[in-house]
């Protein structure tokens, strides 16, 4: 079935978007600001250039992937041009840069079933992003999780999620009994533990996200699951027990209102933000996002809320979804295990990191320390988020 009519739809409503927001933010500067409009303009080339490519020279793949992760970039990127406008104009780059690493991918990028019997270099890799924090990072924000090289810092817990989902997709694919399990066992604990050591339970909530809704789609074995949350409550009580930092998040999660001038305030700061704006919020650029500590990565979600409204909330989720649908319907309509799961395990990354941050910003479960994946500024979230989109798109060219 052709559906290239209605991306195209799509693709217009996606342009509409982004002009009718960049102008909205000029018009309410004094005097009108052009350089919104440029934004705006600059955006929609590199997407509308972007689909062209993937479609006159790759028309098989599902092009929804690439749309709607666009759209949650263009929505990221205005909130980021009305919050800070220096701030806007790094993530443009990290996004033509990101759309760029999307493309070569597609075009250069062989079948990816080639691609399995390289294990044990995604395991040394993986091994050594988990341990970079540890023994070279910087702690920022309570998290020992960032390293600086050049001049320049990213999070290599970013670069490991992309090794630890190929390793696991290496060594998943060839399951027959519970011994294969083992070694990605240590594996993934040795991984874990290094992201609790290094404070940064995002991390390690998103791995565990990852390794269970892999483990099942290798394995189809629900007992293998639930032995997982067991000892992934085992392991909870014993680091709340071992480091005062997963304490204190737990004390914040269970009543944050006592400790609001101290520990607490970034979360009833985020809370107090999502209730001001109620269903459609106080208008883009009228709102008060500067009362978030951390807006335009961690708690962009309740600058969102806050002007937007909980409606484009939900809206954001309902993208995510479809995201992830389509994610997961690539996986489904491949024939390779290897290449299955590894569309399994990058769109449970995706997935995990929204429901971790978007859980922590609303106080629903305790707040960790992740970008909303495309929407927050980031430059390494970006980058690993639209590397493992490519490879998505990839696979899904090979399934039809």
């Amino acid at each position: 079935m052709d559906t290239t009519r209605d991306e195209k739809k799509l693709l217009k409503y996606t342009y509409l978007l982004c002009l009718f927001c960049f102008f909205n933010l000029a018009v309410i500067k004094q005097p009108f600001d052009k350089g919104a409009m440029i934004m705006a303009v600059v955006i929609c080339l590199l997407v509308g250039y972007s689909y062209f490519v993937i479609r006159r020279f790759f028309s098989d793949g599902d092009k929804y992937i690439f749309i709607f992760s666009s759209i949650l970039s263009v929505i990221g990127m205005v909130m980021l041009y009305r919050i800070n406008t220096a701030v806007s104009i790094k993530q443009i780059i990290w996004f033509a840069i990101g759309v760029t690493g999307f493309i070569l991918i597609v075009v250069l990028m062989p079948d990816t079933t080639s691609f399995s019997k390289y294990k044990y270099i995604y395991l040394i890799c993986t091994l050594i992003f988990m341990g970079m924090g540890f023994f070279a990072g910087t702690e920022i924000n309570g998290s020992k999780n960032w390293v600086s090289i050049g001049g320049m810092q990213f999070q290599p817990s970013e670069f490991g999620k992309l090794f630890l989902v190929a390793y696991l997709a290496a060594e998943l694919k060839n399951y027959k009994n519970f011994k294969n399990l083992i070694i990605p066992c240590i594996v993934v604990m040795i991984s874990l533990g290094f992201m609790v050591i290094q404070k940064d339970l995002g991390s390690a909530l998103i791995f565990f996200g990852i390794t269970i809704t892999m483990l099942y789609i290798a394995t189809s074995k629900f007992r293998y699951v639930i032995v997982c949350f067991l000892l992934a409550a085992v392991g909870a009580v014993i680091s709340y027990h071992m480091f005062g930092h997963v304490r204190l998040r737990v004390m914040i999660w269970r009543n944050p209102w006592p400790y609001v001038s101290d520990q607490s305030y970034q979360v009833v700061q985020s809370l107090f933000s999502i209730a001001s704006g109620g269903l459609t919020g106080s208008g883009l650029g009228l709102g008060h996002p500067e009362f978030v500590p951390i807006n335009t990565t961690d708690f962009i979600f309740a600058a969102l809320c806050e002007e937007l409204g909980i409606l484009m909330g939900f809206a954001i989720i309902i993208l995510y979804f479809l995201l992830f649908y389509r994610c997961m319907r690539a996986a489904v309509y491949c024939n390779d295990k290897f290449s299955r799961l590894l569309a399994v395990g990058y769109s449970a990354m995706i997935a995990s990191q929204v429901l971790v941050i978007v859980g922590g910003v609303m106080n629903a479960i305790p707040l960790t320390g992740v970008t909303l994946p495309l929407v927050s500024y980031g430059g390494s979230s970006m980058l690993i988020t639209f590397f493992s989109l490519g490879i998505i798109q990839k696979i899904s060219e090979e399934g039809r």
